[in-house]
């Protein structure tokens, strides 16, 4: 069914909206693909807080022109499914990395992140980037370590004189 040209400018502004928003996005292929696999991973996409849309290449690259998504228009050929990660960087991608290993129809073309164009097979580099809470707890653990150390070794000195005074009580009493 033919598109009117109402219908393609609400795609296109709907599309560029959620790629103005975006912190990174995911190029595939899903040539093949069952509807329940699809509509399995449009359910897993809006648990994660990722806009996933199939859509008409023409469109998608009007859609992320003046974008830092621009660069994703050498991939945009063919069954496009595009996902932008709205709130986790790395949320398209590991959605798109679970999804391939289960699917091999699903074929990752690119990755966008911060305007740099990514090879699809750097999806798993991309997945392993921490979530802003894992970020946050590791951050906190380094800037921990020092001031435990500090606590514990400030703590040695006075448990090792009461064990001294301990040992040195024991030999008198045995002595």
């Amino acid at each position: 069914m033919a598109l009117k040209l109402e219908d393609k400018k609400v795609i296109v502004a709907e599309v560029n909206e959620a790629a103005g928003s975006a912190l990174s996005a995911v190029v595939a292929d899903y040539r093949g693909m069952e509807v329940g696999a699809l509509t399995a991973m449009r359910e897993k996409a809006r648990a994660g807080k990722i806009y996933l849309r199939v859509v008409r290449n023409t469109l998608a690259k009007r859609a992320v022109a003046g974008t830092e998504f621009e660069c994703l228009n050498d991939a945009l050929v063919g069954p496009t499914l595009i996902g932008f990660s709205l709130e986790e960087p790395s949320a398209a991608a590991k959605l798109f990395r679970e999804i391939a290993k289960d699917n091999d129809k699903l074929n990752i073309r690119a990755l966008a992140i911060g305007g740099t164009l990514l090879d699809g097979s750097q999806v798993d580099a991309v997945a392993k980037l921490p979530t802003k809470d894992e970020a946050i707890a590791m951050l906190m653990s380094v800037m921990k370590a020092p001031v435990s150390k500090f606590a514990s070794t400030l703590n040695a000195v006075p448990s090792k004189l009461v064990r001294t005074i301990a040992a040195v009580g024991e030999a008198k009493k045995a002595g």
